[in-house]
């Protein structure tokens, strides 16, 4: 590959010391992962995972507004209108093996959070050991307001991360999957999306090649400036996000008016049936179901939503037309057709 090629790339891939280093570089596009993209990931990963002289891998950045925006979904939904959903469900599928491979990955991985990360952003750095976040980071699970589900092994993890309170909140972490609410670095470290934040990037990841991830941690990690904002709300989510059904939660939020206002604005134009497949999919993987288990069962409902007008929809209101104007049917949770969720998931019932 020449230094045009390599620079032109939309992932760079490279060591230093004894690091593998992960530079997503496709900054125009806000960092969305497309086919090339988790390809040259998991071809990095996979060449590092058997070298003995690299002992931690760094994901990075290079834009100074994203880590990563999602995946490309607006590729899925023209390869789904072409008639080539095939080519869909591959892209899919290989990019939920690479967040159960970096899960599973036997040395450090460390993402460094500046900036926006969300949906398939999260499968690239969730799953490692250290989620480094700085003060301008923010994450969010936006994919019920596009007609789909919240993927990418977020509904293992999140209900299981343990942060700063100390305690994993299976209802908090419902509550920021399914809503899209925006988490800020203080919100990330008190639930546990975050394990440390910290003010100098380029110092950081100067230090963790030099020194290695943990010593860079010690000597870089400060607190946010400002308390977690979901430390408030808690209680009343925790007591509304018990319930079983998106309706239940629903009414119990009433009981509790800042969390009923927060709720309502922020599911306002989000797809009923995305919300209930989430929440389904959270009951699915909150037992004794392993991160790779929960992302096949990722894959098997993918199909079923990607193929639903919904999705197409979605993508077309808030990511090709940016008018904010998406139909979706059904429009209440009452008429959501469950039966066709739970049987994705449950293939064998």
């Amino acid at each position: 590959m020449s230094l045009q090629e390599k620079v032109e790339a939309p992932v760079l891939t490279y060591t230093r010391h004894h690091t593998g280093v992960i530079e997503l570089n496709r900054p125009r596009a806000l960092n969305s992962l497309n086919p090339e993209m988790v390809s040259i990931i998991a071809t990095a990963l996979d060449a590092w995972r058997g070298d003995d002289d690299i002992t931690q891998i760094i994901i990075l950045s290079n834009s100074p507004k994203a880590f990563c925006a999602g995946g490309d979904v607006r590729h899925a939904r023209d390869a789904v209108l072409g008639g080539h959903v095939d080519g869909v469900d591959d892209f899919f599928a290989h990019e939920y093996d690479t967040n159960a491979d970096i899960g599973e990955y036997p040395k450090p991985i460390a993402a460094l959070i500046d900036g926006v990360v969300m949906g398939g952003g999260l499968g690239i750095s969730a799953h490692g050991s250290h989620r480094i976040v700085t003060e301008k980071a923010f994450a969010s699970m936006p994919e019920t307001a596009i007609g789909y589900f919240t993927d990418v092994g977020v509904a293992h993890m999140s209900q299981r991360m343990v942060g700063s309170r100390g305690v994993a909140s299976p209802e908090i972490a419902k509550f920021w999957a399914l809503t899209g609410y925006r988490m800020y670095a203080a919100d990330m470290l008190w639930s546990g999306l975050a394990t440390s934040v910290i003010s100098d990037p380029e110092g950081f990841v100067a230090d963790a090649i030099e020194q290695g991830i943990e010593a860079a941690v010690d000597k870089h990690a400060t607190e946010p400036a400002e308390p977690a904002p979901l430390a408030t709300l808690a209680p009343a989510i925790e007591e509304a996000f018990a319930h079983e059904t998106w309706p239940e939660i629903c009414a119990a939020a009433q009981a509790h008016p800042d969390l009923a206002e927060l709720l309502t604005k922020l599911t306002a134009s989000g797809c009923v049936t995305s919300i209930v497949a989430s929440l389904e999919l959270f009951h699915a993987e909150s037992g004794e179901v392993s991160l790779r288990e929960g992302l096949e069962l990722e894959k098997a409902l993918g199909k079923l939503m990607y193929r639903r007008d919904d999705f197409a929809e979605g993508i077309r209101a808030v990511l090709v037309d940016k008018s904010s104007d998406a139909k979706f049917s059904p429009v209440r949770g009452e008429d959501v057709d469950v039966d066709s969720i739970r049987a994705a998931l449950n293939p064998r019932s």
